[in-house]
């Protein structure tokens, strides 16, 4: 795997090759985050907006700025603040009409029922991650979702690593209640 010391050394030679690698290199990772951030059908659109945001703001910075950069949690936290920008801005427009889901042709892999299970699984979680503040949320997502250190969920949410930590132990809390209320389970689950 390439590391960012080679991705921002290749940006600062050249933005437009090195820029490809970027997001070669990055692109799950904003995507994976991106799906938790926002609906299904949006999620491609804001991953495409952060590329397009991070290729903008590149344009505009020097070489020792470029190869200071650590790019997953500058791009994460393009990320949150352009989920923002949406979210904030959808709130203040109706929503469309639902549209018709095209029907999908089954793949090969796991069986109908396995399929079904999963995604009320996904659904649930979705739902119940979706109850979480905005900030507990993202703090869950970048630490369990995306994978990322808490050094860098703390660079991501702009707040020093102690709180970072504390953000992302209270969303699991909540979470972990969540999920037992809605399953009727003991209230006394850790």
């Amino acid at each position: 795997m390439v590391d960012d010391t080679e991705l921002t050394a290749a940006l600062a030679a050249d933005l437009d090759a090195g820029f490809v690698d970027v997001v070669r290199v990055h692109q799950r990772s904003v995507y994976s985050v991106a799906l938790r951030l926002a609906a299904p059908a949006d999620a491609q659109d804001l991953a495409a907006e952060v590329f397009l945001r991070a290729y903008r703001a590149l344009r505009g910075y020097d070489g020792v700025r470029i190869r200071e950069l650590r790019l997953r949690p500058w791009l994460l936290t393009i990320l949150r603040n352009a989920a923002r920008n949406s979210a904030r801005d959808a709130s203040r427009r109706p929503a469309p009409p639902p549209a018709a889901e095209p029907v999908e042709k089954p793949a090969p892999g796991p069986s109908v029922e396995q399929q079904v299970e999963q995604a009320d699984t996904a659904r649930e979680l979705g739902t119940v991650l979706g109850q979480l503040p905005d900030v507990q949320r993202l703090a869950v997502v970048l630490r369990h979702v995306a994978g990322l250190p808490t050094v860098e969920v703390a660079e991501v949410l702009g707040c020093p690593e102690g709180t970072a930590k504390s953000h992302i132990s209270r969303g699991l809390q909540r979470l972990r209640a969540l999920l037992c209320a809605e399953s009727g389970v003991g209230k006394g689950v850790r």
